[in-house]
């Protein structure tokens, strides 16, 4: 990651990835140069060359040790760096999340994440903002200014948030690539899939001029538990959007839940409906491990609801053979079983039943799934 990769994240702060916290600086008041050749950069690089993994790096780790795939080994399968001499190149890989602006305020994330969050969060004092957008990227013609050159090398750009696709910036920077005649790279999504259309910019007129765009929909569950879990998602909503991005067949479209406490068990019947209902095909799938806020992190869960939910995905299994699902996707689903059952951390279950009601309340919901799955008898 450290020879490929340009995380821009909260405040400007620029990262190793989006789930360390190894700092190289400040977009917003150092130079490109400055941050990808400086010291801290640097220093990581060396120990990386000389094989040594980083105590910061421990998401990762973790996920890899009990059985799931993470981001250092997706990155690893997705680029190679064929060269890896001392002049070290400009970023192949980018990742941009220009602001926290987000009209879903998702159980599983924050303020920082989600500009939406900010009302409730600051109801509880847990905002990290005295207002709720808060820009990472201060000022966008001094980034294109100093960073543009990098971008239009690269080979990929990812956009995540926030919610990407209310984000100005973001079709600001579309613009500045298609100014320059740079379609032909990869654009990939983490999206929310909510709204195609922002401030009068359809996002279909974009992509249609991008040659390669694939996107990541983030959607935990279906009809009313994805709308308990996701506040602001609309199930109908989001077949309709998926319906309207049929008229453009180069663009890859995945669902990609985040798995925790709140969805894994609801994982099976979620892909069973997307693929009953044309939203995705077999293999369209991508699957993100939740690990911290631990209270949500599936190792969370009682061992008596650990084996019954493994029982469903075993269920799962046997039509997912009989109906040729591709191996790479029983692949992250076993994947997932693997990660809850490798670690006991039901010390945190009582946090997690706490927090459901404190938003059960402060959102006037409730989901009768959720109360089911979670009797422990």
């Amino acid at each position: 990651m450290p020879f490929i990769h340009y995380h821009i994240g909260n405040a400007g702060y620029v990262k190793a990835c989006c789930v360390t916290n190894i700092n190289y600086g400040n977009c917003n008041t150092q130079s490109f140069d400055d941050i990808w050749n400086g010291e801290k950069i640097n220093k990581l690089r060396a120990k990386f060359k000389k094989g040594e993994s980083d105590p910061r790096c421990a998401v990762c780790l973790n996920i890899e040790k009990a059985g799931g795939k993470s981001i250092r080994q997706e990155t690893h399968e997705r680029f190679l760096l064929e060269n890896s001499s001392e002049a070290i190149p400009l970023p192949t890989y980018f990742d941009i999340r220009f602001s926290n602006a987000c009209n879903f305020a998702c159980r599983t994330c924050w303020h920082g994440a989600s500009s939406a969050w900010f009302p409730e969060a600051k109801q509880l004092k847990r905002n990290c903002a005295d207002k709720a957008l808060i820009q990472n990227i201060t000022i966008f013609e001094n980034f294109i200014s100093e960073t543009g050159e990098a971008l239009l090398q690269a080979e990929e750009i990812y956009f995540a948030g926030g919610e990407p696709l209310m984000t100005e910036e973001h079709y600001l920077l579309l613009d500045y690539l298609i100014e320059n005649k740079r379609t032909k790279l990869r654009l990939r999504y983490n999206t929310n899939f909510s709204i195609l259309e922002f401030k009068g910019k359809n996002i279909l007129d974009y992509w249609k001029q991008f040659d390669n765009v694939e996107i990541l929909a983030s959607i935990d569950a279906h009809e009313k538990l994805g709308e308990y879990i996701r506040k602001g998602f609309n199930w109908d909503q989001f077949v309709k959007n998926r319906d309207a991005i049929r008229e453009l067949p180069h663009i890859k479209f995945k669902i990609a839940p985040t798995i925790s406490v709140l969805s894994i068990a609801n994982l099976p019947d979620l892909y069973k409906t997307c693929l009953e209902l044309d939203i995705i095909e077999k293999e369209s799938i991508y699957i993100n491990i939740l690990e911290r806020p631990h209270f949500y992190n599936t190792k969370a869960i009682p061992a008596s609801i650990k084996v019954k939910i493994s029982k469903s995905f075993d269920q799962f299994y046997i039509w997912a053979i009989r109906n040729k699902v591709p191996q790479s996707v029983l692949s992250q689903f076993k994947e997932c079983i693997d990660y809850m059952g490798a670690d006991d951390l039901s010390k945190h279950w009582k946090k997690f039943i706490q927090e459901t009601a404190l938003f059960d309340e402060l959102r006037n919901e409730h989901s009768p799934f959720l109360k089911d799955l979670f009797e422990t008898n």
